[in-house]
């Protein structure tokens, strides 16, 4: 491709040349990075007790227990309690023994089940 005298007007071809090759060199990149990018499967699926305690090898009363002092980051629909993969994922490799940050209404929820009332005993 390279000539040993080039001249003003050969550059015109030659940069004409160089514009192609990059180019292939561009498209053939793309195409192997294509092929050896991995295709991401989307973990952010909410699943059930029973998937979770499958997925961990552990009991239901394993679980509820961990949900409730070991901070598993579980989202209550209703009756229900599921768990984002993607969270459960995260929790694990973190090790975490306590909660994401609370708000603070669940913070407040958390002080006031904690809370015992005695009965007040001049209103009985």
């Amino acid at each position: 491709m390279l000539k040993e005298n080039l001249t003003f007007n050969d550059l015109p071809e030659m940069v004409g040349k160089l514009c192609e090759r990059i180019e292939s060199l561009e498209n053939a990149l793309k195409d192997t990075l294509v092929k050896q990018a991995p295709v991401k499967e989307n973990l952010h699926v909410p699943m059930t007790v029973e998937e979770v305690c499958s997925y961990l090898g552990i009991s239901k009363s394993s679980f509820y227990y961990k949900a409730k002092h070991g901070g598993i980051p579980t989202i209550k629909q209703g009756k229900h309690l599921f768990v984002y993969r993607d969270e459960l994922d995260k929790w694990l490799e973190t090790g975490r023994i306590g909660q994401v940050p609370l708000s603070i209404e669940e913070e407040h929820e958390q002080m006031l089940a904690a809370t015992r009332h005695k009965a007040n005993p001049k209103n009985l």
